[in-house]
């Protein structure tokens, strides 16, 4: 999204929060702040003086750091390594490695992050990556910190401590820019709101001042379908999305501002159709090598949506793996669509019938250097409307694109544009408006709402809630329970690889599945 004659002023020692859809131009605008954009046009000033930043090293030079929505780390240095990369410590002219654990360790105990400095980046979970981004930032002197989307892929615990983080920076004088579409979370943390709409910053708010609601129709403006579909409680906001309650939760306070009411559920939903998926026994290594699935039994039918709950880290993402041919098992057994799960590899998954869509799209989903028209076609590119005997069907991909694009109301609604030049949730609407589109028998979703505003989460929901109509068997890995709760009709609970619960709708108790999340409890059944 491009920036309209954008306008915002960031102050010292706050804590600015900055909103709107995807592709309003919220991370745009302070990637120029941060250098990575050089503007067409307008000033950028720093202290009361004109600046302008060719790069980002010049922004860290004068105290900027970002913190991205997706990581720019190297997965197979250390924490430590990764931290001081282009800083390093030397030592007789080589690089000291117990100086900068040293210094790693300092950074983190200073503010509030429990991470092991020599630990390999890669063998950490999507949670502590993220947490290394920012103690980067932090160690490299960052005054003004931009956090872009961080809670996206934190649980609600560590979403918690991110809070406190925040307010503890600007309590020392720092300022603290975030981007978020959690509004509940924004207006319990933050001392501003900015509000983008189409390139432009259209409001400037207090939380005090303002409630979910409010904001949200700032963003959307008045009369968007997703208001309606909120209010009439079929678009409640999952702790990792965006929503419309009205409790306006304290400042400062996120965990409070969590609902600890049931979600609502659809009774209607048909959960007697054909066993698509049954695995018994399934054990599996994690990337260090160590055991992430231990011995899971589960069941997927054809009409259902099964929630897969957790913690991060937990086995989740390995179990979808297998389930999509990405990862052997090492033992175990089961059927998935009619073959054998064992030998399974993504080519043999797809013909079958398995839609996925995978917890990192820059990593399995998407070619940021391809358009998105050929990212639609990506894996069906040899049938129609992609292709037309052994040709590229050009016209029909175009066709077919934009209308994806325009039913998932993707921006710039562009079939030609590069993939890399959409926002994150634009990105990721792409990937699901893609693996919907080809009516898969059994669909593994993983965080199929990260980075996604109001609108996108509501209508994403309402298309997984439609293939389970259409027959079709949903498995969805959430770290977010309340989004599980609220589309699963049945819910197993993963600790250590293991499944410790198993609940029906009937069956549904937050505290409970959060007790099973913790460890206690089994359930073999």
């Amino acid at each position: 999204m491009s920036l309209a004659d954008a306008s915002l002023d960031i102050r010292d020692g706050e804590l600015l929060a900055v909103v709107g859809e995807n592709g309003a131009g919220k991370t745009s605008l302070m990637n120029v702040l941060y250098g990575l954009y050089q503007p067409d046009g307008g000033q950028l000033s720093l202290g009361g003086k004109p600046a302008r930043f060719k790069s980002p090293r010049d922004a860290i030079a004068r105290g900027i750091g970002m913190v991205h929505q997706h990581f720019m780390l190297v997965p197979t240095l250390t924490v430590a390594e990764n931290v001081v990369l282009g800083r390093e410590p030397t030592r007789r002219g080589l690089f000291d490695l117990e100086r900068a654990v040293s210094e790693v360790a300092a950074t983190c105990a200073r503010f509030g992050f429990q991470l092991e400095p020599r630990a390999r980046v890669d063998t950490l979970s999507v949670g502590s990556q993220q947490k290394v981004e920012i103690v980067k930032a932090l160690h490299r002197g960052a005054q003004v910190l931009v956090l872009d989307e961080p809670t996206a892929v934190l649980t609600p615990q560590e979403s918690d401590e991110l809070a406190h983080v925040m307010r503890g920076l600007v309590a020392q004088g720092r300022t603290v820019v975030l981007i978020s579409h959690k509004l509940r979370e924004v207006l319990g943390v933050a001392d501003r709101i900015a509000v983008m709409r189409r390139g432009r910053v259209v409001a400037e708010v207090r939380p005090a001042e303002t409630t979910v609601e409010k904001l949200a129709a700032l963003m959307v403006g008045e009369g968007h379908p997703a208001l309606g579909m909120a209010a009439s409680g079929r678009a409640r906001e999952p702790s990792s999305g965006m929503g419309l309650e009205t409790n306006t939760p304290p400042p400062g306070d996120m965990l409070a501002a969590r609902p600890a009411s049931r979600p609502s559920v659809d009774p209607t939903a048909n959960t007697a159709g054909e066993l698509l998926l049954e695995a018994r026994g399934l054990q599996a290594l994690a990337d260090s090598g160590r055991p992430a699935l231990r011995g899971v039994d589960l069941t997927v039918r054809a009409g259902e949506i099964v929630g897969i709950a957790g913690v991060d880290g937990n086995g989740q993402r390995e179990l979808a793996e297998v389930l999509t041919g990405l990862r052997p098992l090492t033992s175990g057994e089961g059927t998935l669509l009619g073959g054998p799960l064992a030998g399974l590899t993504p080519a043999r998954a797809r013909e079958r019938g398995v839609g996925h869509v995978p917890e990192d799209r820059l990593l399995r989903a998407v070619v940021k250097a391809l358009t998105v028209e050929e990212n639609v076609a990506l894996g069906r590119h040899t049938r129609p409307p992609f292709a037309r005997g052994t040709w590229i069907d050009f016209p029909g991909r175009r066709e077919r694109t934009r209308d994806l694009l325009a039913a998932y109301d993707v921006r710039p609604p562009d079939p030609t544009a590069f993939l890399r030049s959409l926002s994150g949730g634009n990105q990721q609407k792409v990937v699901v408006a893609r693996e919907l589109d080809a009516r898969p028998k059994l669909l593994v979703v993983v965080q199929p709402t990260r980075g996604l505003d109001i609108g996108a989460v509501a209508q994403v929901h309402a298309k997984l809630r439609e293939a389970r109509e259409q027959g079709a068997g949903v498995l969805l890995v959430s770290l977010d329970l309340e989004e599980v709760l609220k589309l699963s009709d049945r819910v197993y609970v993963f600790f250590e690889g293991r499944v410790t619960g198993h609940f029906t709708r009937p069956q549904y108790d937050e505290r409970e599945l959060g007790r099973r999340m913790l460890g206690a409890g089994t359930d073999h059944a």
